[in-house]
């Protein structure tokens, strides 16, 4: 058996986490052959706590085999301390009337304090993956703090968009969602990102010669996965959790798995593909070593494509203007 692995996670007892620490648990994340500790980081509200301790009993009585440890914690230099994966998942919802703008700043305090906890105390290979929105953003934040840790160390999550595109186009297509390879999002984990079908494959094909309806792609798709989360909200009057969770899981395993397939992440940006270096946005990647990603060029974007991506660019580029004040 490996020795365990110290995974830190914030916002254990919301509903995201419900549905994702019993997968880590089980082995679901980083390997049926990899022994986890849990480092669980509610906020200091009886309540929260009551409600983390709960989870804490169900993971106990699971009885996972693969469950080394657990550390119940309101304190984030307890929670990160010598952390190997630090999966930020809490962060504050947008309130009633609330702008974006303003949004982005209560977050950017959270994610300034996380940031700097982590680079001081979390282990030396210690990778970041963060969910909490507006979480491209918030990954710049936290990533800005560090002084130890490398920004390539962070990464924000995008899977939950690739997952989508890719079963809108399955459906539409009429084929298991398994056919679906090569979807990558570009941009913003908001309804500016950009899916990019133009390069994914039904089949080993095209998804442009499978679903030549052209109006659907750009009209309906786009926007179906582009506002899902909206859509979700509207019907069970709760945000996106257990797919949310499952794209969390999706997103760290793809990056602990060698392989040429390629997944989406958003990470640092170097100026390519039409998107202004230092801001976090979605890009193809594939994983070269555990932990390792590299970001797969050569994808062609038409002036449709790179006007979707010029959007998304701009928004991001707009976000990190608001935050500013935390980048110094």
């Amino acid at each position: 058996m490996k020795n365990p692995i110290r995974v830190a996670v914030t916002g254990a007892a919301g509903q995201i986490c419900y549905s994702l620490l019993f997968r880590i648990a089980a082995g679901e994340m980083f390997g049926k052959d990899q022994p986890v500790i849990l480092q669980l980081l509610e906020i200091p509200m009886e309540k929260a706590q009551a409600a983390l301790r709960g989870v804490a009993m169900e993971l106990e009585d699971c009885a996972f085999p693969l469950l080394a440890g657990m550390v119940l914690t309101d304190s984030a230099e307890v929670a990160f301390k010598d952390a190997n994966w630090c999966l930020l998942v809490g962060s504050k919802p947008r309130g009633p009337g609330q702008e974006r703008a303003d949004l982005l700043k209560d977050n950017g305090k959270i994610f300034v304090a996380q940031g700097k906890v982590i680079d001081a105390v979390a282990a030396d290979d210690c990778r970041v993956a963060v969910v909490g929105n507006p979480c491209n953003t918030n990954t710049m934040i936290a990533a800005a703090q560090c002084k130890r840790l490398p920004k390539e160390r962070f990464t924000a999550m995008v899977r939950l968009d690739q997952n989508r595109g890719a079963s809108q186009l399955a459906n539409k297509a009429g084929v298991p969602v398994t056919e679906i390879s090569g979807l990558a999002i570009f941009g913003n984990h908001s309804p500016t990102m950009y899916a990019d079908y133009q390069n994914a494959k039904i089949s080993g094909k095209p998804v442009v010669d499978v679903i030549t309806d052209k109006a659907w792609l750009e009209e309906t798709f786009l926007p179906t996965v582009g506002k899902r989360g909206a859509a979700i909200i509207e019907a069970r009057g709760l945000s996106s959790a257990a797919s949310a969770g499952n794209a969390l899981l999706d997103h760290v395993r793809a990056l602990v798995t060698v392989s040429d397939t390629i997944h989406s992440i958003a990470v640092v940006s170097d100026g390519s593909y039409g998107i202004d270096a230092g801001l976090w946005a979605g890009v193809p990647v594939r994983t070269v070593a555990p932990g390792t990603y590299e970001v797969v060029k050569g994808f062609a974007h038409d002036e449709f494509a790179k006007g979707k991506i010029a959007i998304t660019n701009k928004e991001l580029s707009d976000e990190r203007e608001f935050v500013k004040e935390f980048l110094a």
